[in-house]
């Protein structure tokens, strides 16, 4: 499958691995980004994010007016050393609410190519738990 789309996300990454943050707005996906960001994460895009498959590989870029620029609320734009572009290797959808206390592993499927999933967990650790997720994986 080709062609690009432009989703309603934010997109970090480490080390060229992006994560997608989805989820309706109001749902905390910039400040996720910017938890991310604070743990050495890089900026791909904030609220506007162009995916498209390259290949084997989800791969994401920012659109050229947003790039660099990231909504802290209640602070204001910033700006930002932005990344070129990251392969999707992880999405986290803020819009559903994670129950299970070890849940099973998810995946998506975005433009033919399926990466792991995570959903929103109602807890401190959750920006440090998928930043070592995206740098390292899971386990089973």
């Amino acid at each position: 499958m080709s062609g690009t789309i432009l989703l309603h996300a934010s997109c970090v990454a480490l080390n060229g691995r992006g994560l997608l943050i989805t989820g309706p707005s109001g749902s905390g996906k910039s400040s996720l980004a910017l938890q991310l960001m604070a743990l050495g994460a890089d900026l791909i895009a904030d609220d506007q994010t162009e995916v498209s498959h390259d290949g084997t590989a989800l791969v994401a870029r920012c659109p050229a007016t947003l790039r660099g620029l990231i909504e802290a609320r209640g602070v204001g734009i910033l700006r930002a050393d932005p990344a070129d572009r990251a392969v999707v290797t992880l999405v986290a959808d803020l819009s559903q609410l994670e129950t299970d206390r070890l849940p099973p592993r998810r995946r998506v499927t975005i433009l033919g190519c399926e990466v792991d999933l995570v959903l929103r967990v109602q807890d401190h650790h959750f920006h440090q738990a998928v930043m070592l997720y995206l740098a390292r994986g899971r386990h089973a």
